[in-house]
């Protein structure tokens, strides 16, 4: 039967599939994103049964990263990151130099091109922010050491994500070049142009937003109309998203994020950008659906070498790296572990690079599926690691009485 309201129909499964195995996987004691993941392979067109609609779960997904983004930047602490900066910074760029070199290794040996081996190497080596703070916050650990020291290395990951994501489309030539001639004066002038955009751009939006900002939201606070505080925030998300767009040709991703961050530099921003939160959350959620619609789940049986190489560099590759730099930097072996566990997943950034670079035609289907797979797959096991944890310091302590 023809589909009318193909709108309707995509939203009303979306939703629906969401929340029946997100409830799934609470039960399970299992992320409720991998919930969301699965629904969103039911109702895909590599499933039988119902077909949502692809194109509308995209635009869908357009707008969960932009809220998404919005969301990582109003989460974006300074403070948080100075306090553990020496161990943060240094840290979290090391251990994504050190997984995207495995990532590109292992890509490299099966045969993938230059370009496919580098994203594909960068997309294993960053972590899952909600999947990261969703773990510790579960088990009350957000606010210890292992957890203001993970903070700390996810806003970094997050920042060279974002750097990465801005830039790909001006590199995407330079990547895709098979070693044929590149006019390189051509690819640097594009490059320091859109580094310059982007500065002046970001400049301006700190700048004119925590002097523009403010008295908005304080004229929003006085309405006490909860509706237009939900409102107002969103349109300050999307307005900022389609200003660095439009006028600096930048990404709808960098605006959100900037959007987020200026809002986060004051109390009443903050408080007041709590309203949008479900809505937020909601097309977070849709985001997630329409990952999992894109993905073919045939490669767990067509390439299941592949797929467990890339879940080894990202749960043993990204656990053994970022252990062995928490103990160079004299941190405990509890906190280390702790620390190395929450990072060993994949999610939301790899998802919006992996899509941007298969747009850019830098990745093929087959390995766009392989690193889904291998996402799903590491998320599904990060719970059984932390437990693994658990378990151990449950026997010493035994042990020690």
């Amino acid at each position: 039967m023809h589909d009318s309201f193909p709108l309707i129909t995509t939203l009303v499964a979306s939703t629906l599939g969401a929340f029946i195995f997100g409830m799934i996987a609470k039960r399970l004691k299992l992320p409720s994103i991998l919930g969301y993941l699965v629904a969103g392979v039911l109702i895909g067109p590599h499933t039988p049964g119902f077909i949502g609609s692809v194109e509308i779960a995209s635009q869908f997904s357009d707008v969960g990263v932009i809220l998404l983004m919005f969301g990582v930047g109003l989460h974006f602490s300074l403070k948080d990151l100075m306090s553990v900066r020496k161990i943060a910074i240094p840290g979290a760029l090391i251990q994504v130099t050190a997984g995207t070199a495995l990532g590109f290794g292992c890509g490299t040996m099966v045969g993938f091109t230059l370009a496919e081996s580098l994203c594909f190497g960068f997309t294993l080596s960053i972590a899952s922010t909600i999947v990261a703070l969703r773990g510790l916050d579960h088990r009350g650990l957000l606010k210890s050491e292992a957890g203001i020291l993970a903070v700390g290395w996810l806003i970094v990951e997050d920042i060279v994500a974002v750097v990465i994501i801005v830039l790909l489309p001006v590199l995407a030539p330079l990547m895709m070049s098979h070693g044929e001639p590149v006019d390189l004066p051509a690819v640097g002038y594009h490059l320091l142009l859109s580094v310059v955009k982007i500065s002046v751009f970001a400049t301006l939006m700190i700048v004119v937003g925590r002097r523009l900002l403010p008295p908005l939201l304080v004229m929003i606070v006085k309405t006490k109309s909860r509706e237009m505080s939900s409102l107002g925030i969103v349109a300050i998300a999307l307005g900022f998203a389609y200003v660095a767009y439009a006028l600096f040709d930048a990404s709808f991703a960098l605006g959100a994020f900037l959007a987020g961050f200026v809002l986060n530099e004051s109390a009443i921003g903050h408080k007041v950008a709590d309203q949008a939160l479900p809505l937020r959350d909601t097309f977070a959620v849709l985001f997630f659906v329409s990952v999992g619609m894109l993905f073919d789940p045939s490669i767990l049986i067509r390439d299941p070498i592949l797929v467990l190489l890339a879940l080894g560099v990202i749960a043993l590759g990204t656990l053994a790296v970022t252990f062995g730099l928490m103990r160079m930097f004299g941190v405990s072996l509890q906190v280390g572990l702790l620390v190395a566990v929450s990072l060993a997943q994949i999610g939301e950034f790899s998802f919006i690079f992996t899509g941007l670079a298969r747009q850019l035609g830098l990745l093929s289907p087959h390995i766009y599926d392989v690193i889904l797979a291998s996402a799903l797959l590491s998320i599904a096991i990060n719970p059984f690691l932390f437990r693994l944890i658990e378990a151990g310091k449950g026997a010493k302590s035994r042990v020690a009485r």
